[in-house]
């Protein structure tokens, strides 16, 4: 989808934080993080941007600042509670508060079997995946707490709802972290604290811009809606979570795949073979 241009500031007054939104070089193909920086930018929140590199998140920041917003960027490592807690240290001194958190940084690991993948690879992707998502809420939380509340959405992946026989750190820490998700909205409700997950499903971002048309092809064959989703359909779903509109949903997951992870396997097949015809 193109990005979205009418402003309803939806999120005017509202302070965020988004991990692994660092920028890509690739105007016209953000990547999940950013694209969600820059659509809560343009609806009036004020960004802390996230990543363990500063000029991808400088990056971000200067596109957001460049459009009339407010950013800051925050070089940090999430899989670290001292990483964790800089960042929203650094988000109260620039902004007063945390109102919104998007627990988007991910990392997966570079082994597609489970016969190739090795222990340090499997802790990694948990770190990161798991283990930072949980440590930037434990610190978010403390801050809305001083608050009004707040909101958490936690970018997991159609990968922990479906098996696909690989990259099995990646998708055993992105089923964990909807338990997670669950396990904080039930904790934190009372507190004011809305917790939600999106699942995104094969989106079309830099990160797959070396994919050969072939296989972009058997991606686009699959989904029962026509067209590839991209970053942009993410930070939509992330911006509706995170706005006043859904002051009432918490614990939930929202997937966002046009319709795959709804198909029964052999009309999976169909849609290929139709698309093949």
């Amino acid at each position: 989808m193109p990005r979205p241009s009418r402003s309803l500031d939806r999120l005017a007054s509202k302070v965020a934080i988004v991990t692994g939104g660092g920028g890509i070089v690739a105007p016209d193909a953000p990547g999940i993080g950013e694209a969600i920086a820059l659509l809560f930018g343009s609806e009036g929140a004020k960004l802390c941007v996230v990543d363990r590199d500063r000029a991808r998140a400088n990056h971000t920041v200067d596109a957001i600042t460049q459009a009339g917003g407010m950013a800051i960027s925050v070089e940090a490592d999430i899989s670290s509670a001292s990483g964790c807690e800089t960042a929203v240290a650094d988000t109260i001194q620039a902004f007063g508060r945390v109102d919104v958190l998007v627990n988007n940084a991910a990392i997966r690991e570079r082994a597609s079997s489970n016969d190739t993948l090795d222990q340090v690879g499997w802790e990694q992707a948990i770190a990161v995946n798991l283990t930072g998502a949980w440590l930037m809420s434990r610190a978010a939380i403390a801050a809305m707490a001083t608050s009004d509340g707040g909101v958490i959405v936690n970018i997991a992946s159609v990968a922990a709802l479906r098996a696909h026989g690989s990259n099995f750190a990646y998708s055993s820490s992105k089923a964990a972290l909807l338990a997670l998700t669950r396990d904080l909205a039930v904790a934190q409700g009372r507190a004011g604290i809305r917790v939600n997950a999106v699942c995104p499903g094969h989106m079309f971002t830099p990160i797959v811009a070396d994919m050969d048309a072939a296989a972009r092809a058997r991606r686009a064959a699959i989904s029962p809606i026509r067209g590839p989703g991209d970053a942009w359909d993410i930070a939509s779903a992330c911006l509706f979570l995170a706005s006043d509109e859904a002051r009432f949903i918490s614990g939930t997951t929202l997937t966002v795949d046009g319709g795959v992870s709804s198909l029964a396997p052999l009309r999976a097949v169909d849609l290929i073979m139709e698309d093949e015809q």
